[in-house]
């Protein structure tokens, strides 16, 4: 016992000394943990930093061999993407991507990390870390592609020269399921400038758009070009890489990116660019140069007045990109489903369709107007407009009868404001329906169409798609011819003629123009009613087709067609809204194929209708829904715009993206459609639609008067002024038509388009060109009378004061009261002008001027075509002139670029030259010419010249200068 208590006391020592060495450990084990953590934190935020810190250089994206350079203060490491799967450890396969380069994965809502995972992709939410990246919003993906992921592989690959042929096999499975096993590869070399790359089903029959109808349906078999592309792949994964051969600027680089999908109804292919300045993709409201930070532009014709982020009323799968160096190309993804277009600031394209093929066309420029021209070698060049569709034109929903339309008809003429179309929206029908006029309301409508004709106009009705469904039987031909004929859209499930209700009184059927007895069905219908009033011209409507339904009155059947897994980004979240179910039944496949392109098959209807009507005259007609290929046919509008300043300045890039689609004929509602204009709106409206390529003034039946005699003396006196300015120009701008309609050119331009090589032009959408040489600077800002315009360097001429200036490249302020719109033209310039009349047809009677701008080498250049303003083949018959006007060595000369015979005279009176020098002396085909010349503004004007135009000339002329040398030397 002694013992023990002896020994109780060292052991409760002992273990208090051990339980203090315990403690001392877990403070020192806690103290290592925290160092080691904070090691641990010190090393991910340094990850993080040089996450941040990656530099995706644009120069790298051009060499062959995609590379990455991570840049930190202590070296440079420099790879390739391909050595980056190698090389990086398994879990930077996803960590070391750049935001920038993370493509969408999971695109629908509701995206999880499960749901990420399981379509083996990346996850990461945390987007705290992009604060530091400037001008990245935080929308970037949270579910993206991982490097090295596919679903195929190469096989059996041929390869000659940019021609490949080959297979993709299937290797994984997507999200979306029915993946096609097998996807055949092929490239065909159109010509030396455009390569095609078609990917699809070699085992089943996919649908392809029907249109556009290329004229040479040969193949695309050219051997032995001298292409100015190269096309590359990698065996060992999809997709393809296109570059430039010039100077290797890779255009189109799908290799490097994953995300290439071809399911049933889910196709996708993601591609790097070489820059940010990239056009089109329409149609759409945006600025002419697109956004590139996280864009997303959906491509579903739609009834939707125009709005920022929404699916419009056409659709073209189209872009242009200006290259860095200043060159240009432009793709078409030909594909008429559904679709979404991202673009991202890689910066980085993503086509995501639901339905049909990869179809992709290049076109290589070098010149952005190359391009355009290149992209109408595959979807047709634009109509020839006739003559008179070039004036003014008025129109309202609204003029509840004959009267109303008469009295503003009237009031207009008397204003003295040139003026060639009257228009009526659907007021003049009976019962709202197609084909019929109201014998109340619009009695006397054949009499003043006689009038109109009479006095040198013109008269434009509007005919919607929709025919209506409900008529008492044998009481309306259109519905009871369409029955007996089967030719009318089907319900996908009872087979009978699809019903919804657009303006008709209960129901409304649509013609389905895919079939082939319908064009001649069409041609009956509107010759009826042509030999009710001689119509000349039509306004084809509400053809996306629009419904006031979505679908049918009870909505849409669960099918897979109207409610596929993945829906693109379309207004209200639904294909059928506002429109027909998508398993309703063409002739030619299901309305979910055939959506967008239902307004192009309406106007090829329409426009063989009035081919046959008037065989010799040429068809004018304005649609509104559009798809590629659709200005081979028809022009357009730009549909139900708001009366707002926002929207007057956005109808310049919408007018100008349509020029690139091939439709030059267009313009935007003056004054708005939506809305209540303001004098002041409507006023500088009224302004820039004077140089709207389609002029017309339009607006709905709940807002106020809009026609410029309306809104007051101002809007009246600014109207005067600027169609006065049109009508001067006419066969300057009717010369732009026939070079579109010849070559593919467009006639509205953006600046970049003559400015190549000045990158400060290629985000300009405030003004705008008629060709290259008369520039449009309108008002855009409420109470503005002075604007600033950007002149890109050489000599400009004010259109008002004949003053010039030699620019810079920058901007400029031009005085512009609130009776004018600023106009310049460009030095180096010849452009054919008529004195203008109240119309077209007065106009045409007058005599021409040259109007001469000179430029820094006192050179000029110009052209002229002109016929009859009508036939249908004027230029194949040869009944044309078509003159070269040419400025240099102080002579003014004509000659033929084309010859052809042109019954009428076609004086040119006066000549003008401005930015010349003091003239002694002019001389006419070898015989002196009087003349006038003011000191002031350097102007000459030569007139009383009786010249025929059918006939080459020489006009030349001395300086005073020269002339003192003369005598000087003789002396």
């Amino acid at each position: 016992m002694e013992v023990k208590e002896k020994q109780q006391p060292e052991t409760e020592n002992l273990n208090r000394y051990l339980k203090d060495i315990l403690k001392m450990h877990h403070f020192l084990r806690l103290a290592i943990f925290l160092i080691l953590l904070g090691l641990i934190i010190v090393l991910i935020s340094q990850c993080q930093w040089i996450e941040i810190n990656i530099i995706y250089k644009e120069d790298i994206v051009n060499q062959e061999n995609l590379k990455y350079e991570l840049i930190t203060e202590e070296d440079n490491v420099e790879f390739t993407a391909s050595e980056t799967i190698s090389k990086v450890p398994e879990i930077f396969q996803c960590d070391n991507i750049p935001p920038s380069l993370r493509f969408d994965c999971h695109p629908e809502d509701g995206s999880s990390e499960l749901s990420c995972k399981h379509r083996n992709c990346c996850w990461n939410p945390r987007n705290e870390e992009l604060h530091s990246i400037k001008d990245v919003p935080l929308n970037i993906p949270y579910c993206y592609y991982p490097r090295g992921w596919s679903l195929y592989k190469y096989e059996n690959i041929s390869k000659e020269g940019n021609d490949i042929s080959g297979f993709l096999k299937q290797i994984g499975e997507s999200f979306y399921k029915d993946d096609l096993p097998l996807v055949k590869v092929e490239s065909s070399t159109v010509d030396d400038s455009i390569l095609r790359i078609k990917l699809y089903d070699p085992l089943n029959k996919r649908y392809e758009p029907p249109w556009p109808i290329r004229e040479d349906p040969q193949p695309f078999i050219r051997k032995n070009v001298d292409a100015k592309y190269k096309l590359d792949i990698d065996d060992t994964k999809p997709g393809f890489k296109v570059y430039r051969a010039s100077d290797n600027t890779t255009i189109f680089d799908s290799v490097e990116i994953g995300g290439f999908i071809f399911a049933d109804q889910f196709l996708q292919i993601s591609a790097l660019l070489p820059t940010h300045n990239i056009y089109g993709i329409g149609e759409h409201k945006a600025s002419l140069k697109l956004n590139t930070n996280w864009q997303i532009f959906t491509l579903f014709n739609k009834d939707q007045p125009p709005i920022e982020n929404a699916n419009l009323y056409g659709a073209h799968p189209f872009y242009l990109i200006m290259e860095d160096s200043g060159k240009s190309h432009g793709v078409l993804f030909l594909n008429s489903n559904a679709m979404d277009v991202i673009l991202q600031p890689s910066p980085g394209i993503t086509f995501r369709t639901i339905g049909g093929i990869f179809d992709i066309y290049f076109f290589l420029g070098p010149t952005p107007a190359d391009v355009i021209k290149q992209y109408s070698e595959i979807v047709g060049k634009p109509i020839m407009p006739p003559y008179w569709s070039l004036g003014f034109h008025l129109c309202r929903f609204g003029y509840r009868t004959l009267e109303d339309t008469k009295k503003v008809w009237n009031r207009t003429i008397a204003a003295g404001i040139p003026f060639d179309t009257q228009w009526n929206d659907l007021d003049y029908m009976d019962k709202n329906n197609d084909f019929t006029y109201s014998s109340k309301k619009f009695k006397y409508l054949p009499e003043f169409v006689n009038e109109l004709h009479s006095r040198g106009m013109h008269y434009i009705p509007l005919i919607d798609a929709g025919i209506s469904g409900s008529e008492t039987k044998g009481s309306y031909p259109p519905y009871d011819d369409g029955i007996k004929e089967d030719i009318f859209v089907k319900d996908g499930t009872t087979g009978k003629p699809f019903i919804g209700k657009v303006w008709n009184s209960v129901s409304t059927v649509w013609p389905d123009f895919t079939n082939p007895k319908a064009k001649d069905y069409y041609f009956r219908m509107m010759d009826t009613l042509h030999k009710h009033f001689a119509y000349d011209g039509a306004w084809i409507d509400m053809n996306e087709p629009s419904n006031f339904y979505n679908g049918q009155k009870d909505g849409c059947s669960q099918n897979k067609l109207d409610h596929p897994k993945y829906v693109p980004k379309v207004v209200e979240g639904l294909l059928a809204t506002k429109t027909l179910c998508m398993n309703a039944k063409h002739y030619l496949g299901v309305h979910y194929d055939l959506h967008n392109t239902y307004g192009t098959s309406h106007a090829i209807a329409t426009n063989y209708a009035l081919t046959k009507i008037n065989p010799k005259k040429r068809p004018f007609i304005i649609s509104r829904s559009t798809w590629v290929g659709h200005g081979h046919y028809a022009s357009h509008w730009t549909g139900d715009v708001y009366s707002s300043w926002d929207d007057l300045k956005m109808s310049i890039p919408a007018i100008l993206t349509m020029n690139f689609y091939q439709i030059p004929m267009v313009g935007a509602d003056i004054c708005g459609f939506n809305g209540n204009a303001s004098v002041a709106l409507c006023n500088r409206w009224m302004q820039l639609g004077a140089f709207y390529p389609f002029s017309r003034n339009h607006n709905s039946d709940d807002t106020i008067e809009q026609d410029p005699v309306a809104m007051g003396d101002l809007v009246v006196k600014s109207s005067v002024r600027a169609l006065t300015i049109r009508y001067w120009l006419l066969p300057y701008l009717y010369t732009l038509f026939f070079r579109a309609h010849q070559f593919g050119e467009t006639v509205a331009r953006p600046l970049f388009f003559e400015y190549t090589n000045d990158p400060a032009t290629y985000g300009i959408d405030t003004q705008f060109l008629w060709g290259n040489s008369l520039m449009i600077i309108p008002v855009l800002d409420e109470g503005k009378t002075e604007v600033t315009a950007y002149l890109p360097r050489g000599l400009w001429y004010d259109f008002y004061t004949k003053k010039n200036v030699f620019a810079l490249g920058k901007n400029y302020t031009l005085n512009a009261p609130l009776d004018t719109i600023p106009l310049m033209i460009c030095g180096g310039s010849i452009l054919a002008i008529q004195k203008p009349g109240n119309t077209t047809t007065s106009s045409r009677k007058n005599n021409f001027a040259l109007l001469s701008t000179l430029d820094d080498r006192k050179r000029a250049k110009g052209e002229l075509y002109w016929d009859d303003g009508e036939s249908s083949d004027s230029f194949e018959k040869g009944q044309f002139i078509w003159s070269l006007f040419l400025i240099e060595n102080d002579t003014l000369s004509s000659s033929k670029v084309k010859k052809g015979t042109f019954d009428e005279r076609i004086i040119l009176d006066e000549i003008q030259i401005w930015g010349i020098a003091d003239v002694s002396q002019v001389v006419l085909n070898n015989r002196q010419q009087r003349f006038e010349y003011d000191y002031a503004t350097d102007y000459l004007k030569v007139n009383g010249l009786e010249l025929d135009l059918r006939e080459d000339f020489l006009l030349s002329w001395t300086y005073v200068d020269s002339e003192l040398e003369d005598n000087s030397d003789k002396k």
